[in-house]
């Protein structure tokens, strides 16, 4: 049944993105990077939607108080990565439009690629580091300044459940380069849609969005490790089977 359910999300992945991109890209020229956005929001929501109604899979969110405070200030998202879903799910969750920092070989896949080309999101080439680090630091400080809030996943890679790969400083030293303000976020999407796999499980996905931690006075160094001490403790309380089995 797990099989069945999860082949008709996958036909209905394909059934429906490709017609959707074109729409976009046809569209793109016509509007505002916001109603770009809107429109991959839609998206976004389309396919949460499908994966519930196919395969059961729902998600909570913990934590919205501490994102509505700080609606008014320049913030970068730090956030634990198991799945694909939540780089789905955050365009919803969050009420503010999202810049993603993604590695550049995303551009290349057909139809969400060529999209993700035509927004002002952030692309890097991960084997460059040190000018990518600058490049990073440079357009996020221009779209803090538009507005955008920054997303980055320090993990650099999507992890098992119940796993911890040291984190990468990059997002932590943006946001303390420019003073913005950093929310973290622990989740458990793994479970229900795991890395590279065709198989998606019904269950609940929690997600816990931290209290904000702010970068005033602090270094890069220091950030990262308020960052990855917060996500990791709260791994271990939204899922804590997952780590006592290692």
């Amino acid at each position: 049944m797990i099989w069945f359910r999860s082949l008709l999300f996958f036909l209905s992945l394909i059934i429906y993105t490709p017609p959707y991109a074109i729409f976009c890209l046809v569209s793109f020229p016509f509007l505002n990077e916001h109603q770009r956005y809107q429109l991959i929001q839609f998206w976004g929501k389309s396919i949460i939607y499908f994966l519930q109604l196919f395969c059961n899979v729902r998600y909570q969110v913990s934590g919205m108080e501490h994102v509505n405070a700080v609606l008014d200030q320049p913030v970068v998202i730090l956030s634990k990565h198991q799945s694909a879903w939540e780089t789905i799910a955050y365009l919803n969750i969050f009420p503010k439009d999202l810049c993603y920092v993604f590695k550049r070989e995303l551009l290349w896949i057909p139809f969400f690629g060529w999209v993700m080309a035509l927004l002002n999101m952030i692309h890097i080439n991960r084997s460059a580091k040190e000018s990518s680090a600058i490049s990073v630091t440079n357009q996020g400080r221009d779209r803090l300044k538009a507005g955008k809030w920054i997303i980055l996943f320090p993990e650099g890679t999507r992890t098992p459940i119940g796993s911890h790969k040291p984190y990468r400083k990059g997002g932590a030293r943006l946001a303390g380069l420019t003073e913005a303000t950093v929310l973290p976020v622990a989740h458990n999407a793994g479970h229900c849609w795991p890395r590279n796999s065709f198989l998606k499980y019904p269950g609940l996905i929690t997600v816990s969005i931290g209290p904000a931690i702010s970068s005033q006075g602090k270094t890069g160094d220091q950030l990262h490790t308020e960052v990855e001490s917060w996500i990791e403790g709260e791994m271990r309380r939204i899922d804590p089977a997952a780590y006592q089995a290692k």
